[in-house]
């Protein structure tokens, strides 16, 4: 093993070891369970920064470990890999600075940010993951790592919504658990490939390729809340509002969003998907996921509740770039893999200030709260334009790459799959912005309630900063290490083929 290559081991283990420290940590300890969160979140924040560099000036990075006969357990930072770990490690940052101001004065907190780190390192296994076997440990760590956070409140609420959380994504690991054997029965190797690993079977294997791809698809599709699998998120709005955004923008989500990429490119092979005929039903899927799910957060009063349902739209967008097939299409896809996190996470994080500041809960009941949080709803505002595809927000920027793909590759019907969403996203958070700015509020409690400060500095600078990273990844879209030119990089390294 290249001694350059335990870089890898040292990005998981610097959530890992804090977060099994925190552990043992007592409650009244609150400095030292901040500095270990902190200090992981730092030290893994610098890691990967010195991967990127590395790997943009060809370096590579792999760890291999013999687990069976024939299957190993792999690691591999990538460019692609790269852009869900700086996702990740970028918002953990933010997160846990958000959550340590959130959470104060709360119960158990040792538990949460132990479960909470252990949440990270299985994203970034699930990122770094080197072939199927490695992805499928560190997804089903995912779920078991995330349960204790969605129950964390322990009311009879939490856990309706722990348990609904746990079927559906037990369910889907069993599902892709057995396409995962049925395909290494097949293939003799689970190793990621750049062109897929399935394209020396013969056509006799093909009806059964298509039933392996929707049994890894539907197993990762619960995590990506692909419909009808998607029903575990809006419930698991009960959590507080940091795990809510670990759920959305960190980790959970965008794991089957990520899973999705990885099955369609490096297990079959876009071009070998298309010859099998799953790219365009997938496609069709996403683009109704998309649309029912704005027409479901139309209909929420519950903050949280539409703001679940509105990713259950938005996450599609990815699943439905990669399924185009085309070039242009999937940067779009893999560009909203990120702007997605960097504006839901901005709109979570509002939310829960929302929430903590001033005990609103329901958009019925914002009236006039732009007058009482400035800087809040400013941040809302600004991801929420973003989400509608207004310029120069980054989310204009994926969907202009996604609107491009599909006319490039004649799936015109998806630019009116676009238009319509766009349309319905300002259908549902145009009237939240009104009721915020443009509304007297109901009474005189909370317009003139507070100090000097809106809310505490943990809570107002994180969805802050991530609003000004939104609209930084639209404005400077094409500078060098950007979201979009890191992606037209995988494009040229890795599968895309895109110049």
């Amino acid at each position: 093993m290249n001694p350059g290559n335990g870089i890898l081991l040292s990005v998981l283990a610097s959530s890992l070891l804090p977060g099994l420290v925190i552990f043992a940590i007592a409650e009244h300890r609150i400095a030292l369970r901040t500095t270990l969160n902190l200090l992981g979140a730092v030290v893994k924040l610098v890691l990967v920064g010195w991967m990127l560099w590395g790997v943009a000036h060809g370096q590579a990075y792999e760890l291999r470990l013999a687990l069976l006969p024939g299957l190993d357990f792999v690691l591999r930072a990538g460019p692609l890999a790269l852009l869900f770990v700086t996702l990740s490690s970028v918002l953990w940052l933010l997160t846990t600075l958000y959550a340590i101001g959130y959470l104060e004065g709360s119960p158990h907190r040792s538990r949460f940010f132990g479960f909470f780190s252990l949440c990270v390192t299985a994203t970034v296994g699930v990122a770094l993951a080197g072939n199927l076997l490695t992805f499928l440990l560190f997804y089903e760590l995912l779920t078991l790592s995330t349960y204790p956070l969605v129950v964390h409140r322990a009311t009879e609420a939490a856990r309706r919504a722990g348990q609904s959380y746990l079927v559906y994504t037990l369910s889907g690991g069993v599902l892709l658990l057995a396409g995962t054997v049925w395909l290494y029965s097949l293939t003799g190797t689970l190793e990621f490939r750049a062109t897929g690993f399935v394209q020396d079977l013969d056509a006799s294997h093909h009806g059964a390729l298509i039933a392996i791809f929707w049994l890894l698809i539907a197993g990762v599709g619960v995590k990506a809340a692909l419909f009808p699998l998607h029903g575990w998120l809006p419930q698991a709005m009960v959590a507080p509002a940091p795990v809510s955004a670990l759920l959305h923008a960190v980790a959970v989500v965008k794991a089957g969003a990520f899973g999705i990429v990885r099955i369609v490119y490096e297990v079959f092979g876009v071009e070998q998907a298309a010859d099998l005929g799953v790219t365009l039903p997938l496609a069709g899927l996403a683009a109704f996921t998309i649309l029912y799910g704005s027409l479901r957060a139309l209909y929420q009063d519950d903050l949280k509740r539409r703001l679940a349902f509105s990713t259950v739209s938005q996450v599609s967008y990815i699943a439905l770039g990669v399924a185009i097939a085309g070039p242009i299409a999937t940067i779009g896809g893999l560009v909203h893999l990120v702007h997605q996190g960097l504006m839901k996470i901005t709109l979570f994080f509002c939310a829960g200030n929302l929430a903590e500041t001033l005990h609103i809960h329901r958009i019925s009941e914002m009236d006039g709260v732009g007058r009482r949080l400035p800087w809040t709803m400013g941040a809302f505002t600004l991801a929420a334009f973003g989400m509608i595809g207004l310029p120069p927000v980054a989310g204009f920027v994926s969907k202009w790459y996604l609107g491009l793909g599909a006319m490039e590759a004649g799936q015109d019907w998806v630019v009116l799959v676009l238009a319509g969403s766009s349309l319905l996203n300002a259908a549902y958070f145009l009237p939240i912005l009104h009721r915020a700015w443009f509304r007297a509020p109901a009474g005189d409690g909370f317009a003139a309630a507070g100090g000097r400060h809106e809310t505490g500095w943990l809570l107002l600078w994180p969805p802050v900063i991530t609003a000004a990273m939104s609209l930084g990844a639209g404005m400077l879209a094409f500078i060098p290490f950007s979201p979009l030119e890191w992606v037209q990089f995988i494009g040229r390294r890795e599968f895309i083929g895109y110049e």
